[in-house]
């Protein structure tokens, strides 16, 4: 029996049409199914969906179109949570600060600081003239700061500091090369004054060593010039402790703010590209 080749053309195209119809049918009940998702507030599951779709059913342009429109509400909806969820942590972060903040003082000039900085009431500067001592701030940010302080009849030099304990356990900061500013020197009448300053990473390692231990004896070495040791005081390391449980909330909400700002940012683009839509 013969087969004419426009007969086979046409039995091919119906089975590529099926076929074709097929894809969209399931592309359409995939759609509907991640739409379901959305509507009962499954958004993880909805996202899923809709890649899923994404990748599986790349020739169905319009459902394609309305998988995008639907992923854009899926991420308002997402939004939103976050920004509930900063809405309802921060005034409980906030009032940590309060509390957490009495033994304090925020040293902030408004005219020429936009970010001051927290200082413990007993580790102020002029309650700890001609003192070899460490000491310690966090901005207001969140951002901690340790500072190594030396006061001698002839300087030593140091760009760092070494904590230990008397089992050899022990942790240092970074070195700070001489540069006037982190690292800071300067005499008076006839006596050296240094202050080395690490922030943020350049200290963490000795912060949490210190916080960590602080009921033990803390020795600390002055490094990186003459060799110099002290060991902390009961009342540094208390105020080390402190200032570490300050920032950590602090931190805590420069992260929250920063991401609600994102969140509102991208909410009124999502928005805006939405009411253009429709």
């Amino acid at each position: 029996m013969c087969i004419r080749k426009s007969t086979i053309y046409i039995m091919l195209l119906t089975l590529l049409l099926a076929g074709c119809n097929s894809k969209e049918k399931e592309a359409r009940e995939r759609f509907g199914l991640a739409k379901k998702m959305y509507e009962q507030n499954d958004l993880f599951a909805a996202r899923n969906e809709i890649d899923s779709i994404r990748l599986k059913y790349p020739g169905e342009v319009k459902i394609l179109k309305d998988a995008l429109g639907l992923m854009r509400q899926v991420e308002l909806k997402e939004l939103d949570r976050n920004i509930a969820y900063c809405d309802s942590l921060l005034p409980i972060l906030q009032e940590e600060v309060k509390e957490l903040s009495k033994n304090f003082i925020l040293e902030k000039d408004t005219i020429y600081q936009e970010i001051g900085k927290y200082v413990w009431k007993q580790q102020t500067v002029e309650r700890n003239i001609e003192r070899n001592y460490i000491r310690c701030n966090v901005s207001e940010d969140g951002v901690m700061h340790l500072e190594s302080v030396y006061f001698g009849s002839r300087p030593i030099n140091h760009t760092g500091i070494k904590v230990s304990l008397k089992d050899g356990i022990f942790a240092e900061t970074a070195s700070i090369p001489y540069d006037g500013g982190m690292n800071y020197r300067f005499e008076d009448l006839g006596n050296t004054t240094e202050i080395v300053t690490y922030k943020g990473e350049n200290g963490v390692d000795a912060v949490k060593f210190i916080y960590a231990n602080e009921k033990e004896r803390i020795r600390v070495d002055y490094t990186g010039g003459r060799a110099y040791t002290i060991y902390m005081a009961d009342a540094d390391k208390k105020a080390l402790a402190a200032t570490y449980d300050l920032a950590t909330v602090l931190s805590d909400i420069d992260t929250l703010v920063r991401e609600r700002e994102k969140a509102v940012k991208r909410k009124a683009y999502l928005e805006n590209k939405l009411n253009r839509e429709e």
